[in-house]
């Protein structure tokens, strides 16, 4: 079968043109056929048994053509035209408004892509971008704050001591600054006595003092923890300054008891009762909801340690709107950073500039195409081709490409896509075929081109002209041919019609795989009228009933056909 492509539409695709074989009759074809003798038969009886040679004699001979049956190659092909496109098109577009401070290519020039085309003036980008970093660091402090404030829901000591008072109780809420316990440091108890002010002023910090209980004369040892810088006069006239003695508590001195104190040699001029090493009031920094207590009443914790545990809603709110607003920003300094990008303009692809709309000094504007890149690496077409032959398309395919701008050059592509989404026009169904070109050496984007495609082949076969194949694949032969033995009826002047299996064909020619041999002659009638539905091709020989009716595709031969002759 051989398909012809008409010229490129409109709309850029090839048209198609297909040589299609005769059509089939339909059945209302042999209805009115039957219908047209039964009338003949029943109200002209009598002009047929009567006129019957008559009008036969009278009719006009058919001539049929005579061929033999011969051996040749036969191709099956598609042919089409196409205009030819580039690999790849790409607008380059500008996303931002600006003048142009460089452009620094030309139409014609390749560029690889990467390659910067346009730089635009950014001025005013730079200040945006330097504003979001601001916001960013600013939002990250924030973040960071609250984030730190979670730690201040453990309430915790600053000294080490005995909890002697617990004010609140698991699921009590709690304000900022409220009073949440009491901590006594009971193990360093501190003695604050007076030392004549010249001897004070030669003692320091850490110094070993030997302590002397009032009640019961124990010693105990300790060291100097603070001396006081301010002297003071005491009755008699005595000059004196305070110096307090830390010493460990052995378990039973209480703020009740009193003693004297001893430091270098020098003895206190007084005694004094003792006062406890620390005591703290425990406070909430934050509000919320006591959770957990770590230390009842009674119990010792240690310096830093955890008293209480709350929990906050609204101080998990704030970091949640805090990490939002840190979010919110980092992403707001990426479109910055983004938007900086784009004032320099690179090509997307390698290729060949084709149109440059914009030079250095211009001012660019947003959504405005500045110049046009052709990737020429190879060269597509696009056919549209027929239902009826898609199928025979694969991808892979080799394709025979011509070019009038070219004389004398072919080319070979290959099928590329095959689509399966068709466009139906009048009644008929097309499917775009993408065709892929490499060696495209004198070709350029928008020549019309000529492309074939071989759908199969046969080499030295026996073939028949396509016009002699009637319809239910039946040759008419002579009868003298040495495949008249396999005949469907009897000879009917001198012509007897055969059952045939066909191969490949080319719209002239079709290949006979059986039923046919060497030495046998086909008969046909060539005829322009072969699609009209009622012609008979072959026509209608005379002679009596029966056997076949032979004809070019019409009514092929068998039981209750027509053929002419005597009774």
């Amino acid at each position: 079968m051989k398909i012809h492509f008409g010229k490129r539409a409109a709309g850029g695709e090839a048209g198609l043109t297909q040589v299609k074989p005769k059509h089939k009759k339909g059945k209302w074809t042999k209805r009115v056929i039957a219908l047209v003798l039964a009338a003949a038969l029943a109200g002209g009886g009598a002009w047929y048994f009567l006129g019957r040679r008559t009008a036969a004699a009278s009719a006009p001979e058919s001539s049929y053509t005579e061929t033999a049956v011969e051996r040749r190659d036969i191709t099956a092909t598609i042919t089409g035209s196409g205009s030819l496109e580039a690999a790849n098109t790409y607008s380059v577009t500008s996303l931002v408004e600006g003048p142009i401070l460089t452009a620094s290519f030309e139409e014609g020039d390749q560029v690889e892509e990467g390659a910067v085309l346009y730089t635009i003036d950014s001025s005013d980008a730079d200040s945006s971008l330097e504003q979001a970093r601001l916001s960013v660091d600013q939002a990250q402090r924030n973040y960071d704050s609250m984030v730190a404030q979670r730690s201040d829901l453990t309430v915790r000591a600053s000294i080490a001591g005995q909890v002697i008072s617990l004010e609140v109780e698991v699921g009590d809420e709690v304000s900022a600054g409220q009073t949440v316990a009491t901590v006594r440091d009971t193990d360093t108890m501190e003695l604050t006595v007076h030392f004549p002010a010249d001897d004070a002023a030669e003692f320091y910090v850490g110094q070993g003092a030997t302590v002397t209980l009032d009640s019961t004369f124990e010693t105990l040892s300790g060291t100097v923890g603070a001396i006081s810088s301010v002297d003071t006069v005491l009755t008699g006239n005595r000059i004196v300054r305070a110096v307090t003695v830390q010493v460990q508590n052995p378990g039973g001195i209480t703020t009740t008891q009193s003693a004297t104190a001893e430091v270098g040699g020098v003895g206190s001029s007084d005694s004094a009762a003792f006062a406890y090493g620390g005591e703290e009031t425990v406070t909430a920094k934050l509000s919320g909801t006591v959770a957990a207590i770590s230390v009842g009443e009674g119990g010792y914790v240690g310096k830093n340690g955890a008293v209480l545990t709350l929990t906050s809603d609204d101080l998990e709110d704030q970091i949640q709107s805090a990490y939002e607003s840190l979010e919110n920003a980092t992403l707001s300094l990426e479109n910055q950073s983004e938007q900086l990008d784009n004032y320099t303009i690179t090509a997307p692809i390698s290729g060949t500039v084709i149109d440059k709309y914009y030079a250095a000094g211009e001012n660019a504007e947003a959504n405005t195409t500045m110049c046009t890149i052709y990737d020429l690496s190879y060269l597509t077409m696009t056919l549209s081709v027929d239902e009826l032959d898609i199928s025979s398309l694969a991808v892979g395919q080799t394709v025979t490409v011509t070019a009038d701008a070219v004389e004398d050059q072919v080319y070979t592509g290959v099928v590329t896509k095959v689509s399966v989404a068709g466009t139906a026009s009048g009644g008929v169904t097309t499917y775009p075929v993408t065709v892929r070109i490499d060696d495209t050496d004198g070709l350029l984007p928008g020549m019309t081109v000529d492309a074939t495609i071989t759908l199969d082949s046969a080499t030295d076969v026996l073939a028949i002209p396509s016009g002699a194949l009637q319809r239910g694949d039946t040759v008419l032969i002579t009868a003298a041919s040495p495949s008249a033995a396999n005949a469907q009826g009897e000879a009917v002047n001198g012509y007897v019609s055969v059952e045939v299996v066909t191969g490949t064909g080319d719209g002239s020619y079709t290949e006979i795989v059986s039923g046919l041999q060497e030495g046998d002659v086909v008969a046909y009638i060539p005829t322009a009228s072969s699609d009209s539905g009622m012609s008979f091709p072959g026509g209608m020989p005379g002679g009596d009933f029966g056997g076949g009716m032979p004809g070019g595709g019409s009514m092929p031969g068998g039981g209750g056909g027509m053929p002419g002759g005597g009774f």
